[in-house]
């Protein structure tokens, strides 16, 4: 490897060695091809029985009806490919979202690239909390500190100092080795930053070497497919079951054999839902996919059940709520106040920037660090050039600043600290007297919404191992304004009307973290419940002050977990967002677990289930917009399913027990299942959120998604349209004799209108009918007019289906009790909704406000 200089490769050069050695990627799993698709579809039981079916009539049965059924088994099983292919490619899409990225030098200049495209010899950026890309070796910056232990078992971090000259790649690094400057891909970064020079990517790394790959994504079923898949294969053994009923009794009772095979085979095909994993699979990935179009990536597709039903959300402050772009706003020196948006700063007010510009990134990447560098006028940066510091000293739990040692131009030496005010007071060794001083002025500060850091110089005459063993100069005081995100009051006030609520947790100061509350419009009308006091409170006595208190402050990863253990003791689901390290165990607790895209870290990232892709507030309250409106049109397309299978299993079924002609055949089957899977998933997931979905209190948290009244609710339905439609069929038997094709016609008819009658009263979310979002619904309609058309008219196709055109009144008869026997239990279950709505908003008004 040759080590390029500090501004990287050019674009040109990456382009390349990118050529050369290919992506920096493990194969990727879980990805299924076509032919697994294909082959996965055929095992499913309704395309085996129609398969079956079409055989049994090509060989025992007429000829034509033979080749409908195989044109109409390959017709269905290209439905469920295409729509399963369909779904592999928002799946596809959202693994290349959820490919991580890396910070690299790309012509001189600092470039966030996704970790695939990196090549060797690229300049990497690496900070605390990342996980590296590729093997590498550490140029510059801190002395880091590594997990290695995901290759090496070792739970212990190691440590990794800066190379001295060129390192001697001729001999093989090894994981593990302390003090070295070799670095791993898939290890992580505990602590530090630095500069990597990248020698191998891809298979070629440790971590390809040993052919593992840390970002796999695993594919398991969700709870839900699960339950789906068990209730598919319960039915289809008593399919089965009733298929041999059936042909037995259909041969004992009618001696016919043959027709009781066929039949046996139609009831079989009718009772058996195969589209319950079909829709589960469409809507899951369809609807992660609608997730990260608002910018919210789900990592864990199972989260979509229950993000619709969160009641509280623990958010940050910095970057979720504001949009963490740090600006100056003003400094405070002995000499007095300065505030920037007078002026350019001189005197003592631009000495203090220069030391706070010093005790900076060269290349910034924390956002006080960046605010600051761009407003050093005093020519610290220029005098910097591209030196680097000769030493730095990081944020460290005993000491929370960053001290950095420079020899500068016409200075020997010159130390400059930039930290929490209480650590630069202790660096400082200020009497009590003055720290109550400046403490009140920090207290101003923070009233106004500023985020305070205190600055400190020294330039020692002797070297020193730890900065708490020199004395330094207090500088003064820097007040930075994070502005609030404009989008931020507007969400907020929808989720408070959604009956979520929003609690604030930061661990920025008391006083700015209710200043950053009151504007946002969060309820700070209880106060600021501090660190400190949530560590020392009882768990009993924590739970009861959190039904009050919204606003947190000086909040460790520790306590953000103790507030979702105890938030979950009382029953709330918690969404709760993070970005740290440490974050981890809280993103891990919480219900659902939000990661933050842009400033988050890879573990955070990792642990969480959802991640916001702008780190807004506003993408946290669509998110769970949009995942009611999943949940809802889920419910409602499960609901269908269950409701038309029944009238099709009753219409099979019951002429056979009550001694009529057959109603059904396979081919009348095969033409409705066409009509219900795109039904299913184009119409009802396209179905947009009822306008008051946001103004409804979440749904409780046990809940079903599809249980004991949504099969009742279907029973009722499918009930209807089942004693609707055989009602028709035996009144037009009756009728009409020597008709029975006729009959039969007009029956199939009926059948037709009410499934898609029912299609359109379970999807609706809306009264308008020729809404946007119902093209989809519109056409399919249209399409079925002219197969029914051509069925009932065509002397060709009608004798297939064994069916002729009903007479006029009898035609209308038919139409009639399709819409009828379709609509009639939608209206009782609307209205009943609608009850039920109005009795939750009541409930909710009478109980106290939620905040």
């Amino acid at each position: 490897m040759q080590i390029q200089r500090i501004a990287g490769l050019t674009t040109a050069e990456a382009a390349q060695r990118f050529e050369a050695v290919g992506p920096n990627e493990m194969p990727a799993g879980g990805a299924r091809t076509l032919g697994q698709i294909i082959m996965e579809t055929l095992r499913e039981p309704m395309f085996l029985l129609l398969i079956g079916a079409a055989v049994l009539y090509l060989f025992i049965g007429d000829l034509a009806e033979g080749l409908f059924l195989v044109a109409g088994a390959a017709a269905s099983i290209g439905l469920v490919i295409f729509q399963e292919a369909r779904s592999e490619r928002a799946l596809a899409a959202l693994r290349e979202l959820a490919q991580p990225h890396a910070r690299v030098l790309r012509n001189g200049v600092e470039t966030r690239i996704a970790a695939r495209d990196l090549v060797p010899d690229d300049i990497l950026l690496i900070g605390e909390g990342e996980r590296l890309p590729a093997d590498g070796v550490l140029m510059a910056g801190d002395v880091l500190s590594v997990d290695e232990s995901a290759l090496t078992g070792e739970s212990a971090p190691v440590t990794k100092q800066p190379a001295v000259g060129v390192p001697d790649l001729t001999v093989e690094p090894a994981p593990g080795a302390e003090a070295g400057p070799f670095l791993f891909g898939g290890t992580l970064v505990v602590r530090g930053q630095g500069v990597v020079a990248v020698s191998r990517t891809g298979a070629a790394s440790a971590l390809g070497r040993i052919g593992s790959s840390l970002a796999a994504i695993s594919h398991e079923p969700t709870p839900l497919q699960k339950t789906a898949g068990r209730l598919v294969a319960l039915l289809g053994l008593l399919a089965l079951v009733f298929c041999g009923l059936v042909a037995m009794a259909y041969g004992f009772l009618r001696d016919d054999w043959i027709g009781g095979a066929l039949a046996g085979v139609t009831v079989a095909i009718s009772l058996i839902p195969e589209e319950f994993p079909m829709v589960l699979a469409v809507f899951l990935a369809l609807g992660a996919w609608r997730l990260a179009n608002h910018q919210v990536l789900a990592r864990r597709s199972a989260v979509i059940e229950t993000l619709g039903g969160a009641t509280v959300l623990c958010v940050d402050k910095t970057g979720t709520l504001t949009e963490n772009r740090m600006q100056v706003a003003r400094v405070w020196t002995a000499a007095g106040e300065f505030a920037l948006a007078s002026g350019a700063p001189s005197g003592a007010a631009a000495d203090l920037l220069r030391y706070a510009s010093l005790a900076s990134a060269v290349r910034p990447v924390d956002p006080m660090d960046k605010a600051v560098r761009a407003l050093d006028l005093s020519g610290a940066g220029e005098q910097q050039g591209e030196q680097e510091p000769e030493r730095t000293w990081p944020l460290r739990p005993e000491l929370l600043a960053v001290v950095q040692l420079w020899r500068l131009p016409g200075e020997v030496c010159l130390a400059a600290a930039k930290g929490a005010p209480e650590a630069i007071f202790r660096l400082c060794r200020l009497p009590d007297a003055e720290v109550a001083r400046l403490q009140g002025i920090i207290e101003s500060y923070a009233r106004d919404g500023l985020r305070v850091l205190g600055v400190a110089f020294t330039r020692p005459t002797q070297a020193f191992a730890d900065p708490q063993d020199v004395a330094f100069e207090f500088a003064g005081l820097v007040g930075f304004l994070d502005p609030l995100r404009p989008e931020v009051p507007a969400a907020l006030n929808e989720a408070r009307g959604a009956g979520i609520k929003v609690m604030m947790i930061t661990g920025d100061h008391p006083a700015t973290a209710l200043a950053i509350a009151r504007a946002a419009g969060i309820d700070t009308e209880a106060g600021v419940l501090t660190g400190t006091e949530v560590a020392s409170l009882s768990f009993e006595v924590l739970c009861e002050r959190l039904k009050r208190v919204r606003v947190f402050a000086r909040i460790t990863p520790e306590q953000k977990l103790r507030i979702v253990e105890a938030l979950k003791a009382d029953g709330e689901v918690v969404a709760m967002t993070g970005d740290g390290v440490n974050d981890a165990p809280a993103l891990e607790a919480a219900h659902i677990g939000v990661a933050m895209g842009r400033k988050g870290t890879d573990v955070a990232r990792e642990a969480a289930d959802l991640v916001l892709l702008d780190d807004s507030f506003a993408s946290i309250v669509g998110g769970v917009r949009l995942g009611r409106r999943i949940f809802s049109n889920l419910r409602r397309a499960l609901t269908y399913i269950t409701a038309i299978h029944v009238p099709i299993a009753g219409l099979a079924l019951s002429p056979i027990l009550l001694g009529l002609p057959p109603l059904l055949f396979p081919m009348h089957v095969v033409l409705l299942e066409l009509v219900i899977d795109p039904t299913c998933s184009l119409v009802f997931e396209a179905e947009p959120s009822e306008a008051d979905a946001m103004k409804r209190p979440p749904r409780r948290p046990e809940e079903a998604l599809f249980g004991p009244t949504q099969i009742l609710v279907a029973l009722v339905q499918g009930a209807g349209v089942l004693v609707g439609v055989l009602g028709l069929y035996w009144w037009a038997l009756s009728a009409f004799p020597g008709a029975e094709d006729a009959a039969r016609g007009a029956a199939f008819l009926a059948l037709v209108v009410g499934n898609l009658v029912l299609a359109l009263t379970d999807s609706a979310s809306s009264g308008r009918l020729f809404a946007p979002h119902r093209r989809t619904y519109w056409i399919i309609v249209a399409a079925v007019a002219v197969v029914m058309t051509l069925v009932l008219t065509v002397p060709a196709i009608a004798t297939l289906f064994d069916v002729a055109l009903p007479q006029r009144d009898l035609l209308l008869a038919a139409l009639a009790t399709g819409a009828l026997s379709g609509g009639w239990t939608s209206v009782g279950v609307i209205a009943g909704s609608r009850f039920s709505r109005s009795d939750r908003r009541g409930r909710r008004g009478n109980s106290h406000a939620l905040k």
